[in-house]
Order: C-alpha cells, then structure tokens, then sequence
C-alpha cells in the first residue's frame, strides 16, 4: 500500500557551533503533490533538503522520505530520489544523449530500460533533434529540460528541485512547469523552492520558513486568508518610485512595497487612511489613478509573515 505521505518531518534542526541553520521544522508532503518551501537566501532551505536527503545528520528532530529514515536509510532513499539543484550538474563538455547516458549509468539504467528512458525524456523535454548537441551550447531553458531529464531517468518517486527555475527567462519557467505538472498526475512527488511567487501560487501545498523557522504552512488559498495581518492597498498612481518613498517616510504603515508600476499599501483599517494616503502624495506632487483594498498576493502575505517573526524575534531578545 503507498504511503500516504512521502516526506514526514518532525523538529527537523541543524546547529553549526552557535549558529542555528534549521530551528525545529515541522511538516509533511502528500504523495503525488506538489510542495513549495519558500524563503530568503540563508533561510535554511537548503539545509532542510540536505537533512532530508541524509547528506546532513541533524541536530535534533528526525523524518522520514517515501517511508525511510533520513539518518539510518538514506542510501535508501537517495536510490529513489531525483535531485535537481540551480546550478544544472551537467556537464558541458558531454552532448545531450551523453549526459544522459552517464546519469543513466549512476543510476544503474542501461540497456533496453535506459533506450526506453532516453526516449521518453527527449519526447518530454521537447529535446528531440538535439541528442548530439554540446551541452554547453544549450540556452539556459534547454540546459534546464535536459537537468530535469537527468534527475527522473531511474523513474524516482520524488523529485527535490532546488530553486531549478532561477535566471531562466519566464517562457522556459512556464514551459519548466509544465512538465512538473505532468509528473505530478503521474503520481511523482514533488519538493521544489522557489524565489517566484508566481510559481508559488501553483503548489498544492507551502511553507514559509525564515530565519530557520516555519512562519506559514498550508494551500496557497489558506495562506493567504488565515497568515495575512491586515489588509493591501493597491495604489495606481504617476510617478510610483516618489510615492513609494512618500509612503515609507510616514511611518504609518505595516509594509508599503512596489510590485511592477503598482504600490501595495499593508495595514489595518486603511480605508481610513485614504485621506492621508491622498494628501501624502498630492504633496509631492503624485497624480493618482486609483486606490482599492484588494485580496493579497502570496509575496504580501510572504512579506507579511516575515515582518511579524522578525518583530517576536525582536521582542523576545528584548524581553
């Protein structure tokens, strides 16, 4: 019988002397979805993954992958993993068919299977025609296709993708995520961080973690109306680069963040603030469009969540 969950863990922390990387995660990953673990650079994400995949013993807390022990059977589950990490591991100087031959052959897949497999990915990834193509050569979407191709050609039950879409441009991410979407209802497994919020919107289930901590867990939906404290102001306005500055200056305000030409207002009761938002930016000269309360993104609530941890931390150091 499959396991309902393929990862479980449970107080997950790593100390390095003083410093504390991953400070008791807590969470679990349904079989078949797709996870995203957001957080900043030096969050702990990379540090959870390693523990998970029993390349770092941890401190404290411990978990299970598709049913195995990430301290005592992580050759186990290092047998039915696929692991895809920013930097593409491929190598350059190999044509396409070749590094698929040679993680192939890391993986113990050969002959019938490994013909089988090669042509399944090459179909998948769009790569057909290329298979004598230098590697180095490829532009970063097709490098991308071709990392992922390497990662699930032993057919692994999971796949743990490691911020895979950064600097690739937004054609080949969508093009990225759709192939995911496709192992997904094939029943794979899928743990991915991500810095796009876009991409974020598109994950079964999240968690947000900060400073080693998990600030926010659930769908993007129950995020969005359970974690967020406040409510957003979207402003439309000329010149946003002057409101923005406008709006920080007064203090008044939770978060004021600029998301393309729009500016985001966090705060509470900010209907009431409307005439002050209004005179702030006539002072300055600001003509603005329009002004409405809206349903915050996932990067407001993302924001949102970070500020308030960083206010307890605060608290907490100075109680």
């Amino acid at each position: 019988m499959q396991n309902e969950y393929s990862v479980v863990a449970k107080e997950l922390t790593k100390e390095f002397g003083d410093f504390t990387a991953v400070d008791h995660v807590s969470f679990d990953i349904r079989t078949g979805e797709i996870f995203g673990f957001l957080g900043p650079n030096g969050s702990g994400k990379t540090t959870t993954i390693r523990m998970l995949l029993g390349l770092l013993r941890p401190t404290e807390g411990g978990g299970t992958v598709l049913g195995f022990d990430i301290v005592k059977e992580s050759e186990e589950i290092r047998k039915r993993i696929g692991y895809m990490s920013q930097q593409f591991s491929l190598y350059n100087d190999l044509t396409v068919s070749e590094n698929l031959n040679f993680y192939g052959g890391t993986y113990g897949v050969s002959g019938q299977r490994l013909r089988e497999r090669k042509e399944y990915i090459l179909e998948m990834a769009n790569l057909k025609g290329r298979e004598r193509e230098m590697t180095k050569n490829l532009s970063g979407g097709w490098k991308q296709r071709l990392a992922l191709g390497t990662a699930i050609i032993h057919e692994p039950k999971m796949l743990f993708l490691d911020e895979p879409t950064a600097g690739v441009d937004p054609i080949s991410r969508r093009a990225f995520w759709d192939l995911l979407y496709e192992l997904s209802e094939e029943g794979t497994t899928i743990f991915v961080t991500t810095h796009y919020m876009d991409e974020a919107e598109h994950c079964q289930s999240l968690a947000f973690i900060h400073l080693g901590r998990i600030v926010a867990r659930g769908t993007p939906q129950e995020i969005k109306e359970t974690i967020m404290k406040g409510q957003v102001l979207e402003i439309d306005c000329l010149e946003p680069d002057v409101a923005l500055s406008s709006l920080r200056e007064a203090s008044v305000f939770d978060e004021v963040a600029l998301y393309g030409a729009l500016i985001h207002v966090v705060g509470e009761d900010l209907d009431s603030h409307r005439p002050l938002i209004e005179r702030l930016l006539q002072e300055r000269d600001v003509e603005i469009r329009s002004m409405d309360i809206i349903a915050p993104s996932l990067e407001d609530v993302f924001i949102s969540s970070i500020k308030e941890e960083n206010r307890k931390l605060a608290f907490s150091k100075g109680a």
